[in-house]
C-alpha cells in the first residue's frame, strides 16, 4: 500500500467538506460548481507551478490559497442568501 501523506489527506478532506457544505447551503448546483470549479482551477495551476519552478513548497501555498479563497467565497455567498 502506498504511503499516506497527512497534508494531502487533510487538503482532500477540507475540499470535500467545503463542497458538501456548499451543496447543502447553496443547493446541488453550488456543490457541483465547487467540486468541478476547484478541480478545474487547482489541478492546472499546480501543474503550471511545478513545471515552471519545481518548488513543491510554492505549489502547496498556491493550492491552499485557492482553497482558502474558495472558502471565503462560499461563506460570503451563504451569508448573502440569509
Amino acid at each position: 500500500m502506498p504511503k499516506l501523506y497527512p497534508e494531502a489527506l487533510l487538503f482532500c478532506v477540507l475540499w470535500a467538506a467545503l463542497a458538501i457544505w456548499g451543496g447543502l447551503e447553496l443547493g446541488w448546483k453550488g456543490g457541483a460548481a465547487l467540486t468541478l470549479g476547484l478541480f478545474i482551477l487547482i489541478m492546472p495551476t499546480s501543474a503550471a507551478v511545478l513545471s515552471r519552478t519545481g518548488s513543491f513548497q510554492l505549489e502547496r501555498w498556491v493550492r491552499w490559497g485557492i482553497l482558502a479563497v474558495a472558502g471565503i467565497v462560499v461563506v460570503s455567498m451563504v451569508d448573502l442568501q440569509s
